[in-house]
């Protein structure tokens, strides 16, 4: 019992300890603190590198380590990841591994001699957002006025996605009371209604890591009005009743979701609390809630969805018991009730463990108090290893979650970790317990000006640090007494208090920090201020449009603040237009409108309080006849009274006001001794007083004048008052601007703004300029400077600083005591170079430079920043020329780590960094080189299409100019493009090794345009891609066999595929002539000449002349090439030879290269048989002519039927007539015309080889039917058995299967059967 009440009183006395948490200052020995790391969830973006955060301080830095999945984590072993410089952040380059690979449970560990820290388990993830499953969404057909639910299902993300619904026009769909989304996304229609009926209703999920949107698809909503179906349908079904339910029919609500009378949900405290109740009926129910235990949380509480979802925020175990939804409609109303369970994960009662600083003796407490439902549990570990198993330390005593240390000695500083966990999470801190011995210091500071303003509040602060913990008493001015009474308070952290800070309070103040190893002063001043107070707030106001108004704001504020003036309207910002004019102590308003109406309110601020005052505006329209406004009269009768040496009172009479009222007075004067005939501004007083009482200058000859200020203008000035002259006196003020500055390294320029005639107080000025070195304990050195604003202090050190002063003097005397400004001597090249420079690659184009900064004294001037000469040697490629690119970066400020960017990638760069100041730039730092690695490479130099044939054709290509790296291969993607169009068919791709500059690509399709694209790789990636297009041969005979074949059933093309050409000669031995394997094939269009090129030149062109064996030889062709390697000449005639050569051409002085020259025959015309019944034009005029044959012959037919009856004799002899021709064979036809298949009749067709008609046993008749004897006659005794109509349709169809072409005669021969 005793052992624990003395547990109980150290408890008391360590309090102190618990106060606040120390912040050692980090030149001090010192555990590790973990001061920055990733959450413990930790979702990643899985197209960004993974950066897992650890940061921590101490003395000395402490150095860093991992596990993964609770081993130790071998950062050096896996390539993909670096922890960063001076830090403990790992960061994983996924470029070249998967993020998958890296999802695990890190923890990061830093320690140094004192101890060790430890960070939370970060659990790592990568965000998902995948696809949505495919599906066939059937529509949804219901009955108007029932219930229905859209499914959105969305594929589950990480985070979940958010579910929003949309129509084709990516318009949110509209909801309300009878239609909302539920928490899990789906659409809830209480009732439907004949509106609802779209196919459009489109689910969206919006997954919010990597910004993607996914949609489900849409889902069509029918809904029928089944009465009015049934009467429509009724007539078709004799007056069936197809639906015999009725419409659905008015009914109370029933819940949706959630189902039954009552549920259950577990929330955890802190977290949102949502809960939902969705219900049907009609007329649409209305939902309310309530909390049967109690009342809802007004402040946390809130209502979604058309008050269907209730929210809460912020949980606390308060929240935990039964909610009651109801829904209710004027047919009744449905209950249910939710019963809510708060769990809590582990928190803190009283904060996490703090930090404890003890002197060598000290005793002190580490408390770990948290709280949770279920209770926590709590355990300690030190330095990282659960604490029952660290070194025995009879100073420290663990209870429970309460480590009690006595009488700690030096060398047992260390970090402890606290641990708080249950079934919902758990906290993790670290404390440490840092023993030393330290005389105290005070960090706030010195010298530090606090302003407040006059009744506010003021803070003084001293921050301190000692170990023992430092003792803080407060001094003021005379030190006489310590501060510790009304209306001082003094807080446990050194801060003072004064609650109503009063101008007596102004003043220094004295901090003392002591403890048994020392004493520490600290000096502090206050300067309370004056409030900012409006003194004339504007005032409401009617005017009539079209006049002007002014509003007033005359403020007071603190002379050493620095006021602001801003006006608003109706609480805004005042319109943009030029009408608004604010002046520094009014807002006028011309040309009022209606619009102008409102209130306007002045805002007074400085930096540290403001002022306001409004006033309302009413505009009103002009009722009274139009007034004349002009300007003022000038005021007269100007008369000075009550002079003194240094003031007078002047008065005067106004002028006429002509309709406007007087705003102001502006009083000006003029200095006849001076500045004879120029008029200065004075000062300005209100347009209600006459009188001003003016301050004057010493020295002066015044002359007054006063001017009037109405709406409308000035007034002319009034005459000028008698002449006041003031006596000669000492300046009042000194020269302003005081600065020291070197132009040379060995000396001082002091410069300053001199007195103006106005301000000198008399005759005589001139300067006394004084100076000493601020680091020495020297005298003034004072020289006297006139009619000048600088002088030259030679033979100075350099860059040493000085105190300076100008003080003004006259024939009567100096002025007052100059204030102290300070300066610098002349700056001088910086002596010394950086140290520890070197170079982090973070990636192939990006490295960052580190550096020491170079000590003060050695700069020897004001520290500009630093430069990073930087350039490129060489490429570490052997094919790129060796160059140096010389590149500075410029960085301003006391800088010690920078970045460079643009660097290429695999190359050697070498580097250096230089500081400057204003002067110059210091010496180079020791050049270092470092290598970049690869990169992707760059775009292929050229891509080039030989040897078009049929089916195949070959690419050729130079390797990228840019490598960035060794090229570990190509990959080649090409695609049809389908009909001529813009249409792209599949992407073929082929992998191709690096050494390799061709290949051919086999079984190609026939006459096709290809899309070809080529990029190169290296270990880094893939680089941009070369295109090219190129077309197939098309060859006649080729494609007639191809015809042929597809026509027996062979419809099966192979896959393309592709193989090397036959190497190239190498680039020594490459013959002179670059053509080769030039060749000519003829086509429908032309002859096309192909051939293969290797030369560098890119102007290549085809040359043809006309094979002639007599002396006149005909000049050369030219048909140019457009980057091929072939071409189609359309301009050869037939029946001649040419002879055909390639050329390129270089530049100007360079020979021309021809291939050999090839001999090219084109046939003549005549033995072109073009094949006329394959020609459009006559296939167009034969199918034009039939039509009109076919409506001549309908029209005879319908003409015989009218006119009577014809005898069958006549019409027989007339059909059976082997000679009758309505027309000429070459007149008629129904398809293409064939030399060779004149006289071939049309594949099954009815007609004989004489030409007449036979018929078929499958003819139809009227006998097939059942109606007649023979059925060979009409009424009227006309013949009709030739003349049947499915007879005709059969003939016609079966003519149109056959695979042969008709002739003119087979045509002509159907037509036969037809008359």
């Amino acid at each position: 019992m005793m052992e624990r009440r003395m547990d109980a009183a150290l408890l008391v006395l360590f309090l102190v300890h618990l106060a606040t948490t120390l912040e050692v200052p980090l030149d001090l020995p010192q555990p590790p603190t973990i001061t920055h790391q990733s959450p413990k969830d930790y979702i990643i973006d899985p197209r960004e590198n993974i950066i897992i955060h650890c940061e921590a301080k101490g003395k000395p830095h402490p150095s860093f380590s991992w596990t993964r999945n609770g081993t130790h984590f071998d950062i050096d072993e896996d390539p993909n990841v670096t922890l960063k410089p001076h830090s403990g952040t790992l960061v994983v380059d996924i470029s070249r591994a998967k993020a998958e690979h890296y999802e695990c449970v890190y923890q990061c560990t830093a320690r140094n001699k004192h101890g060790t820290a430890v960070s939370n388990n970060i659990v790592v993830q990568q965000s998902r957002s995948p696809l949505w499953s495919k599906e066939k969404v059937k529509p949804f057909i219901v009955q108007e006025g029932v219930s229905m639910v859209l499914p959105c299902r969305p594929p589950a993300g990480l985070p979940p996605p958010i579910i929003f619904w949309m129509d084709n026009n990516f318009q949110r769909l509209p909801q309300s009371s009878r239609v909302s989304q539920s928490l899990n996304g789906d659409l809830y229609f209480s009732n439907v209604l004949r509106e609802d009926s779209r196919n459009d209703y489109i689910c969206y999920a919006r997954f919010p890591y990597t910004q993607t949107i996914q949609q489900k698809q849409p889902i069509t909503v029918k809904v029928l009005n089944l009465d009015a179906i049934n009467d429509t349908m009724a007539a078709f079904y004799n007056d069936t009743d197809l639906f015999s339910e009725d419409p659905a029919d008015e009914r109370k609500p029933t819940f949706l979701i959630p189902t039954g009378p009552t549920s259950s949900k577990m929330v955890l405290r802190g977290q949102v609390l949502e809960m939902e109740c969705i219900a049907e009926g009609l007329l649409t129910p209305d939902v309310s809630w309530t909390k049967v235990s109690g009342d809802l949380p007004a402040k946390r509480t809130s209502f979604l969805h058309y008050q269907k979802t209730l929210r809460i925020v912020d949980v606390s175990e308060s929240d935990a018991g039964d909610y009651r939804c109801t829904a209710r409609n004027r047919l009744g109303s449905a209950h249910h009730v939710i019963h809510v369970t708060v769990k809590a994960a582990p928190y803190w009662i009283s904060g996490a463990p703090r930090n404890l600083v003890l002197a060598p003796g000290e005793s002190g407490v580490l408390t770990c108090r948290a709280s949770g439902t279920p209770k926590p549990s709590v355990s300690w570990a030190m330095n990282g290893i659960p604490i029952e198993n660290s070194p025995k330390d009879f100073s420290r005593k663990v209870e429970d979650d309460t480590i009690i240390f006595t009488d700690v000695q030096t060398g047992s500083s260390a970090v402890y970790q606290c641990n708080v966990s249950n079934d919902y999470g758990y906290l993790l801190s670290n404390a440490f317990v840092n023993v030393l011995s330290e005389p105290p210091r005070v960090l706030t500071q010195a010298n530090k000006v606090y302003q407040v303003i006059k009744n506010h509040q003021a803070l003084i602060d001293c921050a301190s640090f000692g170990s023992p913990i430092p003792k803080i008493t407060w001094f003021k001015d005379s030190r006489s007494s310590t501060l510790d009474g009304d209306p001082y308070i003094l807080h446990d952290n050194g801060t003072l208090e004064i609650h109503v800070a009063q101008a007596r309070n102004s003043g220094k103040y004295t901090c003392v920090a002591r403890n048994i190893l020392g004493i520490y002063e600290n000096h502090i001043y206050l300067e309370v201020k004056e409030p900012t107070r409006i003194l004339k707030q504007p005032e409401y106001k009617v005017v009539q449009m079209g006049k002007s108004v002014v509003f007033e704001c005359k403020v007071k504020h603190d002379l050493s603040l620095t006021p602001t003036m801003t006006w608003l309207k109706d609480d805004g910002e005042l319109p943009d237009d030029e009408r608004l004019i604010v002046d520094s102590d009014s807002l006028t308003i011309t040309d009022v409108t209606e619009n102008d109406a409102g209130v306007y309110t002045c805002i007074m601020n400085t930096t540290l309080d403001h002022d306001s005052a409004s006033a309302e505006l009413t505009v009103v329209e002009a009722t009274t006849p139009a007034v004349v406004y002009e300007r003022p009269d000038p005021p007269t009768d100007l008369e000075l009274t009550d002079q003194k040496k240094r003031s007078v009172q002047l008065t005067w009479i106004p002028g006429d006001e002509h309709n406007s009222p007087i705003q102001k007075f502006l009083i000006q004067y003029e200095d006849s001794l001076h500045h004879r005939g120029h008029w200065h501004n004075l000062t300005e007083v209100p347009g209600t007083r006459t009188t001003a009482h003016l301050k004057l200058s010493p020295y002066i000859h015044y002359t007054f004048r006063v001017l009037a200020v109405n709406a409308v203008d000035f007034s002319r000035p009034s005459f000028p008052s008698r002449v006041v002259k003031t006596d000669p006196a000492a300046p009042d003020e000194n020269p302003t601007g005081v600065q020291g500055f070197g132009t040379e390294h060995d000396n001082l320029v002091i410069s300053w703004k001199p007195l103006s005639g106005l301000q000198s107080n008399g005759p005589g000025l001139h300067y006394r300029v004084m100076w000493r070195q601020k680091v020495v304990d020297s005298d003034w050195t004072t020289v006297t400077v006139a009619n000048n604003s600088k002088f030259v202090v030679s033979g100075t050190p350099t860059f040493v600083p000085y105190e300076l002063k100008v003080q003004a003097v006259n024939d009567h005397g100096a002025g007052p005591e100059p204030a102290i400004a300070h300066g610098y001597s002349g700056e001088d090249l910086p002596v010394a170079a950086p140290d520890n420079v070197q170079a982090v690659l973070l990636n192939s184009t990006l490295a960052e430079v580190h550096w020491d900064p170079v000590p003060f004294k050695l700069i020897r001037g004001h520290l500009k920043g630093y430069k990073v000469y930087y350039w490129r040697e060489r490429s570490l490629h052997k094919h790129n020329p060796h160059l140096v690119e010389n590149q500075i970066l410029t960085f301003s400020g006391n800088h010690t780590r920078r970045m460079l960017p643009g660097l290429h990638p695999f190359s050697l760069y070498s580097f250096n960094v230089r500081v400057f100041n204003g002067k110059g730039e210091g010496p180079p730092s020791p050049t270092l080189q470092f290598d970049t690695p690869e990169g992707v490479p760059g775009v292929p130099t050229s891509l080039l299409v030989t040897n078009p044939n049929l089916d195949s054709l070959t690419l050729e290509w130079s390797p990228p100019h840019d490598r960035n790296g060794r090229i570990t291969g190509y990959t080649l993607k090409y695609q049809p493009v389908v009909n001529n169009s813009n249409e792209l068919g599949p992407v073929e791709e082929l992998a191709l090794p690096a050494n390799e500059t061709s290949v051919t690509l086999l079984n190609l399709k026939y006459s096709t345009r290809y899309k070809f694209y080529l990029n190169a790789k290296t270990v880094s990636g893939a680089g941009p891609a070369i295109s090219q297009e190129a077309v197939t041969v098309l060859d006649e005979a080729l494609i007639s066999q191809h015809d042929v074949d597809v026509g027996a059933g062979h419809t099966q093309t192979p896959h393309p595929i592709a193989r090397s050409p036959p190497r190239r000669p190498p680039q020594k031995v490459r013959p002179a002539n670059p053509f080769g394997n030039v060749s000519s094939s003829p086509g429908e269009d032309g002859t096309l000449i192909s051939w293969e090129y290797w030369g560098p030149e890119q102007n290549v062109y085809v040359e043809y002349v006309v094979n002639s064996e007599g002396e006149g030889e005909e000049e050369w062709q030219k048909e140019l090439v457009n980057g091929t390697q072939n071409v189609m000449l359309k301009r050869l005639k037939g029946g001649l030879s040419y002879r055909v050569r390639l050329v390129a051409k270089g530049h100007h002085d360079q020979p021309l290269h021809l291939s050999d020259e090839l001999l090219v025959s084109v046939p003549a015309v005549a033995s072109r048989q073009v094949d006329i019944a394959t020609q459009g034009w006559f296939i167009g005029l034969m199918c034009a002519i039939a039509l009109l044959i076919l409506i001549l012959l309908i029209i005879c037919f319908i003409q015989r039927n009218k006119g009577g009856k014809y005898p069958v004799k006549e019409k027989e002899d007339a059909h059976t007539d082997p000679e009758f021709q309505p027309m000429k064979d070459e007149d008629c036809t129904f398809g293409e015309y064939s030399d060779n298949e004149d006289h071939k009749p049309l594949k099954g067709s009815r007609t004989p080889s004489n030409g007449t008609v036979k018929r078929d046993d499958s003819d139809d008749s009227l006998v097939d039917y059942g109606e007649g004897g023979d059925g060979q006659f009409n009424e009227d005794g006309s013949f009709i058995g030739q003349y049947s109509g499915k007879s005709a349709s059969k003939e016609t169809a079966e003519g149109h299967e056959s695979s042969e072409a008709p002739s003119p005669i087979n045509a002509m021969n159907s037509l036969n059967s037809f008359v």
